[in-house]
């Protein structure tokens, strides 16, 4: 039985906690939906202060709606657009302190104020993105950018991806 283990300690406690409770909470299934779902869960319990976490998958020049907890959200994203469809087309994570200012910032949850996106890679390719949204400006540091980057590395190590 897994259980969630209280965030306690100071920034690098926490992200080993993470860390470590990811790659328990993936080992020995490999299946993708699975663990998106769970990781998608673990993290909207283990994180403070966001209102939605969740991954988008590669369908062609779209990414469209995997795991998540928090409201209903964007079904499709282009490839290239807003936050998410930019950390996809670059390969690169989006730190955005106030989405206001993300040119073509694409509004899922009004309320989402701040966001982290960081894309899931399986070779050369990306597959997807983990998407992280909170209601408070500037909540996201280099802090999270690399924690939430182990995060996806341990996933994307754990876990049968078909390339899409």
């Amino acid at each position: 039985m897994f259980e969630v283990q209280k965030m306690t300690g100071d920034a690098a406690d926490r992200e080993r906690l993470l860390i470590s409770q990811v790659k328990h909470l993936i080992e020995g299934e490999r299946d993708p939906i699975a663990n998106l779902a769970n990781v998608s869960a673990l993290l909207w319990m283990s994180l403070e202060d966001v209102n939605w976490v969740g991954f988008y998958l590669r369908k062609g020049d779209e990414l469209v709606l995997g795991p998540f907890q928090g409201k209903p959200a964007c079904v499709r994203i282009r490839w290239g657009q807003g936050v998410c469809g930019t950390a996809a087309a670059t390969a690169s994570v989006q730190l955005v302190t106030d989405v206001s200012q993300f040119p073509g910032h694409i509004a899922c949850d009004a309320a989402s104020r701040s966001e982290v996106v960081v894309p899931l890679v399986v070779g050369d390719r990306v597959i997807g993105v983990l998407d992280i949204d909170s209601p408070s400006v500037a909540r996201f540091s280099t802090v999270d950018e690399r924690t939430l980057q182990a995060v996806v590395d341990s996933v994307v190590a754990g876990t049968d991806f078909v390339s899409a």
